[in-house]
């Protein structure tokens, strides 16, 4: 479909309508440039229509059926809670379809021309479209995603589906093996166990083994809880329509395989050997901290330039694209990423809180807040790092609403806050958000509602 009229030249086509994509292709109107986007699919990608926005609705959905389900010790009783899963697609679907007609609007109002379908470069100026359109463009940007990772003889098909299908199923399956231990893994895993789904998951290693272990602890403690089976150190050997093999000859019931082991980035048909695009040896664009791939006149953004694989790190990559295309000198310079993980309870980082040389680590506990305590949330910390001038090195938080305190830490390293600026910045009572000023005040020897031993006399 095209929204207005589109030149046979145009300063940037973009290529892929997810937030890297699109955000890319606004940020360009807005300063002044001709923009066509030509996306294959829906327009918002991956994230609104099949991962981030679908997941967090259907997590959301979980939660307060689990609630619900188990609400006594407030004094709430409900019996003959039901779920319908259909209608519960219905919503997940809905939302999907408000956003990405929110997208399309947005494009609309700011007069870029999209296109449905997919693009093959014939040349550094040119691309070709699948509904015959030819751009010239004076930049284009890449902005294509990534795809589910594939298990060598557990291919997508039948009752083996990829985390997209996870999302989509409107029937809640008996059993479900989760073939995966990264945060995709443990969100569908733990979402499923709250819907009433008999959840196995099988980790090579163990699940999140590259996050921090005090955290893991608290997550695999949860999921056990839920009645999730987590089985390390096995590979999946075999499949039927029904059950599942594992490498050490354990067989179990399977009527759904979720494959959830990672992302890899989606180039397909774009035929970059036409351009002087370059590639890494694990199939990432390759770009400078401008975003310009090695042919100066294409940029590209997101998971199809590697790790971290988030949205907004593409988010943030999009608009320095966008300006770079427009002449302006930006660059991607943002010192962490952070990241969430809607396990229960919710995992958020910003920056690194491993300890080093220079580098202390404080850690506040959930049980001595006081909204932790009346929501019966105790089990959760803060920690944060930071370093001999007390800068603030980084942060993480293990806790309800962790995905929106993450931002106050995000902006600290940013800003290049100490520990003085976050603890003498007064935090509304009673919330969550105390728990990062707490630990700050650990940090400086001053704790207030939790007793580190005994502190020097301060001054």
């Amino acid at each position: 479909m095209v929204m207005g009229s589109l030149p046979e030249q145009v300063d940037l086509a973009v290529i892929g309508g997810g937030v890297g994509g699109y955000v890319a292709a606004i940020r360009a109107a807005q300063l002044g440039l001709s923009v066509a986007l030509v996306e294959k699919d829906k327009l918002g990608g991956h994230c609104l229509n099949y991962a981030c926005i679908p997941s967090k609705t259907l997590i959301h959905i979980a939660d307060l059926f689990h609630e619900i389900r188990h609400a006594e010790k407030f004094g709430i009783s409900v019996s003959g809670a039901a779920l319908d899963p259909k209608k519960m697609l219905e919503w997940r679907m809905g939302v999907s379809k408000k956003l990405e007609n929110g997208v399309a609007f947005l494009c609309s109002s700011n007069q870029i021309d999209v296109f449905n379908g997919a693009a093959t470069f014939l040349d550094s100026g040119r691309l070709q479209t699948t509904r015959g359109v030819t751009l010239e463009f004076k930049h284009a940007l890449i902005a294509t995603g990534s795809e589910p990772a594939v298990v060598k003889g557990f291919e997508f098909g039948g009752n083996v589906i990829d985390y997209k299908q996870a999302l989509m199923l409107d029937y809640i399956p008996k059993s479900m093996v989760v073939i995966g231990a990264g945060y995709v893994a443990v969100e569908i895993g733990t979402l499923y166990a709250k819907l009433g789904s008999k959840v196995t998951v099988l980790a090579r290693s163990d699940v999140l083994s590259h996050f921090d272990k005090d955290a893991v602890a608290l997550v695999k403690a949860r999921m056990a809880e839920l009645g999730v089976t987590v089985i390390t150190g096995v590979t999946p050997a075999s499949r039927t329509q029904t059950s599942i093999t594992l490498s050490d000859g354990r067989t179990m019931d399977a009527d759904v395989i979720v494959v959830a082991v990672g992302l890899v980035p989606y180039t397909d048909g774009l035929e970059l050997h036409n351009t002087k695009v370059e590639m890494d040896e694990k199939g990432f664009i390759k770009v400078d901290r401008q975003m310009r791939t090695t042919d100066q006149k294409i940029l590209a953004v997101g998971d199809v330039v590697g790790e971290p694989m988030l949205a907004h790190k593409a988010m943030r990559q999009g608009v320095i694209a966008a300006e770079v295309a427009a002449g302006q000198n930006s660059a991607y310079e943002n010192r962490i990423v952070p990241a969430v993980i809607f396990s229960d309870p919710e995992i958020a980082i910003a920056g690194s809180i491993e300890p080093a040389d220079g580098i202390s680590v404080t850690k506040f506990p959930l049980s001595a807040l006081g909204r932790a305590v009346a929501l019966d949330s105790r089990k959760g910390f803060v920690k944060m790092a930071y370093d001999q001038d007390k800068f603030v090195q980084g942060v993480e938080i293990v806790s309800p609403e962790a995905n929106s305190m993450i931002a106050e830490a995000a902006l600290a390293i940013e800003m290049g806050a100490t520990l003085e600026d976050i603890a003498d910045t007064i935090h509304p009572h009673p919330t969550y958000s105390e728990a990062v000023q707490e630990a700050a005040e650990g940090a400086l020897g001053r704790g207030i509602h939790f007793f580190y031993g005994k502190q020097p006399k301060q001054a």
